[in-house]
């Protein structure tokens, strides 16, 4: 068992890291990041950057203009694009483009890749992914889902309620979820500027990092070719599962290097500043504190680094993905309170980035599956004996 980075792997670490510190953090404090997440102007911005720097959509296959990178190389870079709130922008590996893309690389037809998920690797475009709804709908429950899709001779007419869909203001096309006449489920490929497709608001949300923010879209006799269908009929909770369990796991390699961000800044303000004559971190109570964040640190990577390894076996990791986002989400949200208390007032205002951070990842615990789901499916997995290794 080698816990040692290969030399290919530190040279990966360090060349995001140089292009984060050197090109994105500087662009943190623009004035076109609104409160629905980087503007549109801005984003393009930032994926110029990439572009020129080799690290657009690196995720993405070779075929289609990425570096096809591994599970393990993802988990070392997005761990060091995710320290800055507008690297995962930049690189185009932001959510929920970054799981659509896997999707799509996997389930789409040779003619869907050409008309979406192509301009999407090149970062021209941006997506959604439609499936949460309002109640009595689908949330943490997908198969509560109440929209609905016909068979109307060659197309399929769709129709219902979705919200807190992320980045669906400016979206060029969605990815929806609607259940089928026998109560299976199937995924849709739409462009969003057709009838039928309504944007109706964005939502008010406590994080700001996602272009677009999260939207409530209504459909309303949306007609979808049958040549739009994503995959097969009637598998899309199937097709769900092969977007989700990955998309768990780069959710948790973003977090960290955003929970790492904070740390470094509640530390570097723990070795200098004084308070009742001595530094900061000379008190007990604040080193414990950074005692604490750097167990929850190295908890979460290992978390992240194992499960990456399964991934790029072969394995489907659902059981260690669901265990991997808790214990990941739960150690960063601790990382990053931690880092607020510690800086006091610098904490709870704009004069460190990281009360940005701090809202911006409350979120966390919930998106791609609230931990309490996640716990209740792993703990049905474990009485059936379906539990992992």
């Amino acid at each position: 068992m080698d816990f040692s980075l290969t030399p290919e792997l530190k040279s990966l670490q360090l060349e995001v890291r140089a292009f984060v510190a050197e090109h994105i953090i500087p662009l943190e404090k623009d004035a076109r990041q609104t409160a629905h997440g980087p503007s549109e102007d801005l984003r393009e911005e930032l994926v110029g950057l990439a572009r020129r720097a080799g690290l657009l959509t690196p995720h993405a296959s070779v075929e289609l203009g990425g570096r096809g990178w591994t599970h393990m190389q993802k988990a070392i870079a997005f761990e060091e694009a995710g320290y800055s709130t507008l690297g995962p922008t930049a690189m185009n590996i932001h959510a929920p483009d970054e799981g659509n893309i896997h999707l799509l690389e996997v389930v789409a037809t040779p003619a869907q890749k050409e008309r979406w998920l192509k301009p999407m690797v090149q970062g021209k475009i941006r997506s959604c992914f439609a499936m949460t709804e309002p109640a009595p709908g689908a949330g943490a429950d997908p198969s509560m889902m109440q929209t609905t899709a016909v068979k109307d001779g060659d197309h399929y007419v769709i129709n219902g309620d979705k919200w807190f869909i992320t980045g669906a203001d400016g979206a060029s096309f969605a990815i929806i979820m609607a259940k089928m006449e026998d109560g299976t489920a199937t995924m849709f490929l739409s462009d969003m500027n057709v009838p039928g497709i309504e944007h109706v608001r964005t939502m008010d949300a406590m994080d700001a990092c996602f272009t677009g923010g999260h939207g409530v879209l209504k459909f309303t006799n949306l007609r979808v070719p049958a040549s739009d269908v994503l995959g097969e009929v009637g598998k899309g909770f199937r097709y769900a599962q092969v977007r989700l369990a990955p998309a768990r796991l780069t959710h948790c390699m973003r977090w960290l290097g955003q929970a790492r961000r904070a740390h470094d800044i509640a530390l570097n303000y723990a070795r200098n500043r004084q308070a009742f004559g001595v530094q900061l971190g000379a008190h007990e109570g604040v080193s414990f504190m950074l005692a604490d964040n750097e167990i929850d640190l190295h908890t979460a990577r290992l978390h992240i680094w194992h499960t990456a390894w399964m991934l790029d076996q072969g394995e489907r990791c659902n059981f260690e993905s669901s265990r991997a986002k808790v214990a990941c989400s739960e150690a960063e949200w601790r990382v990053v309170d931690r880092s607020v208390q510690i800086l006091g007032g610098q904490g709870v205002t704009g004069e460190t980035i990281v009360s940005r951070i701090f809202t911006d990842m409350r979120a966390f615990r919930i998106y791609d599956g609230p931990s309490e789901v996640h716990r209740f499916s792993m703990g049905k997995k474990m009485i059936a004996g379906r539990e992992g290794h």
